[in-house]
This record gives structure tokens, C-alpha cells and sequence, in this order.
């Protein structure tokens, strides 16, 4: 999910104003202590305010208009993007709020089913859901299996323990090291080939864990099982600056590595859905109501300036 590492303390002390809401789980898991309660905006006002366009209702497969409900599939363990509120049970953060306007716009509910992130491809395939909102990133690799609609841009960071004990400063330094990715990411393809060019430089290849969540990397970084995670941008960011009251970890500065798109997913026999959304986030985006959304939640500079379909590379 994300670039490189050139600029140092001034960027990221630009990058945490404005992320200030970013991150992992907040159920904490042992791993985290922040309150989800403090950074969390209530953007039912915004949401509330969207209007239906009759036209885009009528364009939405006969499935989906006759349910009145989008089925949506979604990692939820990676605030600020999803992630569970106070109560462990309902779905928050900026992508939430993002579903819910777009299917405002055409007229239906939405209804959010939590699933790992490597099983979300597979679901959307089988018509277990109609879409997927999971801080994927878009991907030429990916658009061979699924479509997508852009609607947020981000990157790749490295988080570490705080006062970066191991020394870790950029990719390079990760050669050799013990590295935490969730499944299925773009992180855990970063990991591998970031690791071949530490062998190809004939130095110690990153020994890499794949898990199935941020929280079990948060609890392996914290106990030193490894030194490293890579993450999303926000994500890392979020954590930073909430687990532990940011006591506990740091985000390595520098600009996001492999920066590039987050996209709805969608099937890829199902153009009408795509168009439909599409055409929904453009009304949003053109309205305002999706950038007050991204704005409440701190992440307005990563806001896409028009919705695209594969616009990933």
C-alpha cells in the first residue's frame, strides 16, 4: 500500500497533523490503550444530508434494488480506515462513513461482513458480497481478478518500537531483520521484494511473519519478536501516535513508500455496480460531502480529486 524515504523530521511532523485519526485496532488486544471514543467524528450530519439521484438507483443491478442493500465485505481491524467503536460491534472509521454516503446516493443500505483480508478477492469472486472497502490498494495484478473504484491514495510506512532501537531508517536497513505484514497486502509483496534486493546486495534477507491482523503484529513488535511492521500509512501513523499514548511505537520518516491508490473492489461481471458507484463518488467528491468526511477524520490530503475505474498501476 504505499514510496520512498528522502524527506525526514518535517514531513512526518506534517503527515501526523494531518493523520491524526489513522490506525489499527482499537480493541487494543494488549497492544494498544488509546480511547477510540477521542478520535472518532460524528459525521452523521454529512451523511444524512446526501440525496438519493433516481437515476443512478435505477441503474443498480436488480439484486441489489429489490435487496435495497449493498453487501459489503471489509477487513475491520485497521482504524482509521474500519475498525470496530467503544461498543466491539459496530463498524467506524472514514471508509465506513464513505459506504454509507455513496449508498445514500443510490438509494440502499449497507450491510458490512468481516472477513480476513486474503479472503476478500475470493468473496467478491463467488458473489458472497457485492463489494469490498478495505484499504486495498489497486493494483494491475489485482485488476486481472476484480475492478475497482478509487476513492483514497496512500502509501507504505515502517513502524517501529519507539526510539528506534534497532536502527531502522529506511528499507535498507530492514535487511536482516524480523518483519511483521498481515496476509494478502501489498506490504507483504513489499516485504518479499525488499528482501531479494537485500540478497541481491549480499546482505541477510528479512525474515518475514504473516499474520492475519495488525493487532497480532503490534503485540510482536512491543515484545521484540520482531522490529519491525509495515503497514499502511494511516494505519501507522494512527497507532503511533495512539497505542500506549504513543508511548509505544514510531513511523520512520520519510514519504510513503510505493504510494498509489485505495479502490473499491468489485466484480468484474458486474459493470453496472461499478459505474453506478463510480458515478456516486464523483456527486460526492463534487458536493463536498466527501471531503468533510475525509476532513473530519484527518485524511483530507489523501483525497482522489475524481473516481476512477482502475486507475492503479
Amino acid at each position: 500500500m504505499s514510496r520512498t524515504y528522502v524527506r525526514h523530521i518535517a514531513l512526518l511532523a506534517g503527515l501526523v497533523s494531518f493523520l491524526v485519526a489513522c490506525g489499527g485496532d482499537p480493541s487494543g488486544g494488549g497492544t494498544t490503550s488509546h480511547t477510540p471514543s477521542a478520535n472518532v467524528p460524528d459525521n452523521a450530519a454529512i451523511i444524512g444530508a446526501v440525496t438519493k439521484d433516481p437515476q443512478l438507483n435505477a441503474g443498480l443491478p436488480a439484486s441489489i434494488s429489490q435487496a435495497g442493500t449493498l453487501h459489503l465485505a471489509s477487513y475491520i481491524q485497521s482504524a482509521p480506515n474500519n475498525f470496530y467503536a467503544a461498543d466491539g460491534k459496530t463498524p467506524i472509521g472514514y471508509e465506513v462513513d464513505l459506504a454509507k454516503a455513496i449508498a445514500a446516493k443510490l438509494g440502499v443500505g449497507v450491510q458490512y461482513q468481516d472477513m480476513t483480508f486474503d479472503s476478500l478477492i475470493t468473496s467478491l469472486q463467488s458473489g458472497r458480497v457485492d463489494l469490498t472497502m478495505a484499504a486495498m490498494n489497486d493494483t494491475k495484478a489485482r485488476q486481472q481478478q476484480i475492478d475497482f473504484v478509487d476513492y483514497f491514495t496512500s502509501g507504505i510506512a515502517i513502524m517501529i518500537r519507539k526510539g528506534n532501537p534497532d536502527a531502522i531508517t529506511g528499507p535498507d536497513t530492514l535487511c536482516g531483520k524480523n518483519v511483521a505484514v498481515v496476509q494478502g497486502t501489498s506490504q507483504q509483496k513489499f516485504a518479499a521484494d525488499q528482501s531479494t534486493k537485500c540478497t541481491q546486495a549480499g546482505k541477510a534477507a528479512i525474515n518475514v511473519t504473516e499474520t492475519e491482523s495488525d493487532n497480532q503484529n503490534q503485540t510482536q513488535l512491543r515484545t521484540g519478536r520482531v522490529q519491525a511492521i509495515v503497514n499502511d500509512l494511516p494505519t501507522a501513523i494512527y497507532v503511533s501516535r495512539t497505542a500506549g499514548d504513543g508511548k509505544f511505537f514510531e513511523v520512520v520518516p520519510g514519504e510513503p513508500i510505493n504510494g498509489g491508490p485505495y479502490g473499491i473492489g468489485i466484480n468484474k461481471q458486474n459493470k453496472p455496480l461499478a459505474e453506478a458507484v463510480q458515478k456516486a463518488l464523483n456527486e460526492l467528491i463534487t458536493d463536498g460531502s466527501y471531503g468533510k468526511i475525509l476532513q473530519a477524520w484527518g485524511v483530507e490530503k489523501g483525497a482522489v480529486k475524481e473516481a476512477v475505474i482502475n486507475g492503479g498501476s
